[in-house]
């Protein structure tokens, strides 16, 4: 419990902290929006989504992995955020008082899915506004889109501890920024979240098929009941939810506990 009241007061540090820092929340809001509209209305009519090159049908493929990487994107912000904090010396402060050692990582990884909840809010806001509408393929309900949205989120906060581990491990925010961005390129693009996966070569497919990211934007697409539903033999696409929940909660158990050790070892 002690342990739990530390990482809420953490959290409260840097959620009022982004609230007099309003262009953090604008600028996490802007970016997305406008891969919504380049992928909608630029490449929209010319991808082809199960035999279909109708700009509607890419538009709801397109909506599950737009969530999904707006969600992982925030990885930078807490790279940078925990960086800063190194810099400035507050986290030295931190060490001085009588709280957990984890709290402090913790604290700042519950704000930023705060903060991503906002951001996820408002381009679900956008995506309607464009034409996405779930159940656009297969019948779902509210509590099937609320699970979609569930499993975006963790997926989003099991990056944030990647994102908190670069953030002890670099010099600068700059470096944070860079380092916190750069490695989640490859692993938002090599997946099913902007172009059917089967139309990638066999070895590009098979890692798309396995990449955690592409469990999480399937099973958000299956959970939708949007179109875009993988053919592939792969496991976590047979079984996405059961995979992103895996995949998440392992990455979450790993990254955690390299971050809290590297917060400590940093400690003398």
């Amino acid at each position: 419990m002690s342990a739990t009241t530390d990482a809420l007061v953490i959290a409260r540090r840097n959620l009022i902290r982004m609230t007099r820092i309003p262009e953090m929340i604008l600028f996490g809001v802007i970016q997305p929006v406008m891969f919504v509209v380049l992928f909608t209305y630029v490449f929209g009519g010319s991808m082809s989504v199960g035999g279909s090159t109708d700009p509607d049908v890419y538009t709801n493929f397109l909506m599950a992995g737009i969530f999904a990487q707006t969600v992982t994107f925030a990885t930078a912000g807490s790279a940078a955020g925990i960086a800063d904090d190194m810099q400035k010396g507050l986290v030295d402060r931190f060490r001085s008082l009588p709280m957990a050692r984890g709290a402090v990582l913790t604290g700042r990884t519950v704000a930023d899915l705060a903060q991503t909840c906002i951001t996820l809010l408002v381009l679900a806001i956008v995506a309607l506004l464009v034409g996405w509408r779930t159940g656009s393929a297969e019948p779902t309900n509210a509590g099937r889109v609320l699970a979609a949205f569930g499993l975006l989120l963790l997926l989003g906060y099991a990056f944030t501890w990647i994102g908190a581990l670069i953030g002890l491990s670099v010099s600068t925010p700059e470096a944070a920024t860079s380092g916190g961005i750069i490695w989640l390129f490859p692993v938002t693009f090599i997946s099913n979240a902007f172009v059917d996966s089967s139309q990638m070569t066999p070895w590009l497919r098979h890692i798309a098929d396995w990449n955690p990211f592409s469990a999480t934007v399937q099973a958000s697409r299956v959970l939708f009941g949007n179109p875009g539903v993988s053919t592939s033999d792969a496991w976590p696409m047979q079984h996405p939810v059961w995979a992103s929940l895996i995949w998440s909660v392992l990455i979450v158990a790993i990254f955690r506990t390299l971050a809290v050790q590297k917060y400590r070892s940093a400690d003398g």
